[in-house]
């Protein structure tokens, strides 16, 4: 019986075994960020002790950066987290691609683009969406600060193997039907708890197909449905991607390139589950509610707790809809918008504002929203700005931002005010996610984002922008 990646990652990385029962795991790369670092750093004081391994860690900031003003935070705190990274990252010889870098960005933005996430490894970050780097055929978890602690120490971590659920996706996605929605259709599937205990293979069709930057869309979100981790197989895609990344040996790459595809699980693997999913199923898809499993296609009306089939969903509905202010029962196309926000860890890549501009020339931003457009990466924003790309988005009524997680999660200036509805590119929509205690947020692809900004509410980008098949184009 042959082995999937995340056993053969598993059994190259194990180290021993801890008197708890629990596998001591290396952690090949470590990436770290102004957040959950400063606490970990201090404990390594406390105790006395070095990072293990500084040339496998890598620094940025990313939360709390302000995307207006980055030189001069207004916020204290947020200038105190950001000196305290670098002094942390100088004191203790951590790589820190700070504002002065030009490659300064959000952390799982920087990792792939710079060549540091290589498949076949393992990689942990006090992040929950580290899963983000499964997209290379990479394990890769989210830990807290006292695992950042034990990583930086000694570049283990404690951890019990996980099951293995295979999720194919067959078929020919529709136009207008993105990696976004992919994600959206499998968490509303599978629900938000219903990969808990699992890692996820991304398998099929649809992820061959799918760019690298698409699959990390989709490996980014598996932690919103319940998986510790999310992974693609690498194939030439994965190859062709990371030649000449700044972190990726050329010395002898073709015999680097075999290694990364001997990963690949084999065809014969075995699993603990496999669900299929055809994609012809996949449409436009929305969250309505305050969980990423509350999730319906843009046809689709708003749940209506009437109809829910036990007494815990009819109160689960119940309790979002109240918080959303939504209607039962009604069409979710339509729901008025104050925000509409594209960028995140989850979508603010070079693609996504490519796939945006081209629909977004010519068009224009309602009066009531507004709209912003924030790069995942100070390359990013570059790479923008050389195909001016950032002036079809300004000229449309967006505006553009500095590099940064911005208003995904809001620990900086950009935040929700009140109960304004964002339709926004980024990963969860819980209660307060984005800076207001009664904020609201729509998750969508970041061009049904734009279509929102244009209609002023939740739209169907494939009759807002006349996309093939669509009942406008007809």
């Amino acid at each position: 019986m042959g082995k999937s990646l995340y056993q053969k990652v598993w059994d190259t990385h194990s180290v021993g075994k801890l008197a708890d029962g629990r596998t001591q795991l290396f952690i090949g790369t470590h990436l770290i960020h102004e957040v959950t670092s400063p606490q970990a750093f201090g404990m390594l004081r406390d105790l006395g002790l070095k990072v293990k391994y500084p040339k496998r860690t890598f620094a940025t900031i990313d939360h709390i950066v302000p995307t207006i003003n980055q030189d001069a935070p207004a916020d204290p705190l947020a200038a105190e987290m950001m000196s305290a990274l670098r002094e942390n990252a100088d004191d203790f010889g951590v790589t820190y691609f700070d504002l002065a870098s030009g490659k300064q960005g959000i952390v799982h933005v920087v990792g792939p683009e710079q060549g540091i996430t290589q498949p076949g490894t393992t990689i942990a970050c006090g992040d929950s969406h580290t899963a983000t780097h499964g997209a290379f055929g990479a394990i890769a978890f989210g830990i807290g600060t006292t695992q950042v602690r034990d990583v930086l120490a000694t570049q283990t971590m404690a951890m019990e193997p996980l099951k293995v659920r295979r999720i194919e996706v067959n078929g020919d996605l529709r136009p207008g039907v993105y990696a976004k929605d992919v994600t959206l259709h499998i968490i509303r599937l599978l629900g938000a708890k219903g990969g808990i205990g699992y890692a996820y293979e991304y398998a099929g069709e649809v992820f061959d197909k799918m760019t690298m930057e698409e699959r990390m869309t989709v490996c980014n979100m598996a932690i919103e449905g319940g998986a510790r981790c999310g992974y693609v197989n690498p194939d030439h895609k994965t190859v062709e991607y990371l030649r000449g990344r700044p972190y990726v040996d050329m010395e002898d790459f073709d015999a680097t390139a075999a290694r990364w595809l001997s990963y690949a699980s084999d065809a014969d693997a075995n699993y603990d589950d496999i669900v299929k999913i055809d994609a012809a199923d996949i449409e436009p898809t929305v969250t309505w509610g305050i969980s990423p499993d509350h999730g319906i296609s843009v046809s689709e009306n708003i749940p209506d707790p009437a109809t829910a089939s036990t007494p815990e969903e009819k109160a689960s509905v119940e309790e979002a809809l109240a918080y959303m202010k939504l209607p039962a029962g009604t069409p979710i196309k339509g729901v008025k918008v104050d925000v509409a926000f594209i960028g995140s860890c989850t979508n603010g890549r070079i693609s996504d504002f490519r796939e945006v501009a081209q629909y977004l020339k010519g068009k224009k931003v309602s009066d009531s929203v507004q709209a912003i457009a924030v790069p995942g990466s100070q390359i990013v924003d570059h790479q923008c700005r050389q195909e001016g790309l950032h002036t079809i988005f300004e000229e449309a009524g967006f505006e553009w931002r500095g590099a940064g997680c911005s208003m995904c999660l809001a620990m900086n200036p950009d935040k929700l005010v009140g109960d304004q509805v964002c339709a926004s590119s980024s990963n969860r929509n819980f209660k307060g996610r984005q800076g207001s205690p009664t904020g609201r947020t729509i998750l969508m692809s970041p061009v049904m984002v734009a279509a929102a900004a244009i209609s002023g509410g939740v739209a169907d980008a494939r009759e807002v922008f006349d996309m093939p098949g669509s009942t406008a184009a007809a």
